[in-house]
């Protein structure tokens, strides 16, 4: 009997031409480096210019993640694009990157589920694969951040930054295994009881608005720290896998401490951790497939490697994919 796997087989990533440090921020909001870099582990980020827009991001992405996968806009029949900075309300970010690829077939749509977007994208991707509606996908997580952010408020304008990543998802058969490759599990959550904790002051259908972000910062790290534990450990326990099985652990990329804890209450080895935020900031629903693209280019993650994805993101939103490479 076979089993129906979302297998990856490409990566890639973009990212804006400017990159911004810590040191520079300095002369644009009261900070500095070592503030940022002891708060959070964060370095630098990319800011996008004016032309480089979340669609614009999105299809270099998208365009390196088929030339790594060896595949064309032919062979590919829906993108996903999570995102929560679009380029318009309508139409979504996901159609203005499939005409930029050339791509007149298919479907795609965006979806928003702020920083856990991406691993909201490959659930929602696989299971439109193992259903037989679709053959590859390509799963972006695009974003520019830098557009939404209060320039003046020290708290979180240091904290982001903007850029893309995909990968190109074929549905292949497997044994139905721990062993197969691809997407063995995925855990989704969301409670939108804590709204406040972490939102956007503005929107069409309120404030007619594109508003700014808002945080209270240490209780996003109290409840991101907490809330991961069940989504990873679920997925442990569906497929018999361990965190001392794991490869490599490759989390939403906000903060270097909450990765590090999450990881210390997970028993997962930081070894096993891949961290960009130190280069890239929080770049929301794009953190994880740019962590990815890194870790897959320097050699670190190889086929057959068992790689877990997390992330948290506002709402609370929150979920885990477990993916063999």
């Amino acid at each position: 009997m076979t089993f129906k796997r979302s297998v990856v087989v490409g990566c890639g990533s973009a990212l804006p031409r400017k990159a911004v440090t810590n040191a520079e921020l300095e002369a644009v909001v009261e900070t500095s480096d070592a503030w940022i870099a002891q708060r959070t582990g964060i370095r630098q980020r990319h800011i996008a210019a004016e032309d480089e827009t979340t669609s614009v991001l999105g299809i270099k992405a998208a365009q390196a993640a088929l030339a790594d996968a060896g595949l064309g806009v032919d062979d590919i029949d829906l993108i996903i694009c999570a995102t929560s900075t679009p380029d318009n309300t309508f139409p979504s970010t996901a159609t203005q990157i499939q005409a930029g690829l050339g791509m007149h077939h298919g479907a795609a749509f965006d979806l928003q589920a702020v920083c856990t977007g991406f691993v909201y994208a490959i659930a929602t991707a696989d299971n439109f694969l193992k259903a037989g509606a679709h053959r590859r996908a390509l799963v972006i997580g695009a974003e520019t951040f830098s557009r939404i952010l209060d320039w003046s408020d020290r708290t979180t304008c240091v904290l982001f930054g903007d850029g893309a990543g995909a990968v190109v998802l074929e549905a292949q058969d497997g044994a139905g295994a721990s062993s197969d490759r691809g997407v063995l599990t995925t855990q989704l959550r969301s409670d939108g009881r804590y709204r406040d904790k972490l939102y956007v002051d503005g929107g069409p259908g309120s404030t007619k608005t594109t508003g700014c972000l808002r945080m209270e910062g240490r209780e996003v790290f109290r409840f991101a720290v907490g809330m991961v534990t069940d989504v990873v450990e679920a997925a442990f326990a569906l497929t018999g896998t361990s965190a001392e099985e794991l490869n490599w652990f490759v989390p939403h990329q906000a903060n270097k401490r909450i990765i590090d804890a999450s990881a210390d209450k997970l028993g997962i080895a930081r070894e096993k951790v891949v961290i960009t935020v130190d280069r890239h900031g929080n770049t929301s629903a794009a953190s994880i497939p740019l962590a990815l693209d890194v870790a897959v280019k320097d050699g670190r993650i190889k086929r057959g490697d068992l790689v877990m994805l997390e992330a948290i993101g506002g709402g609370f939103t929150w979920g885990s994919a477990l993916i063999r490479w």
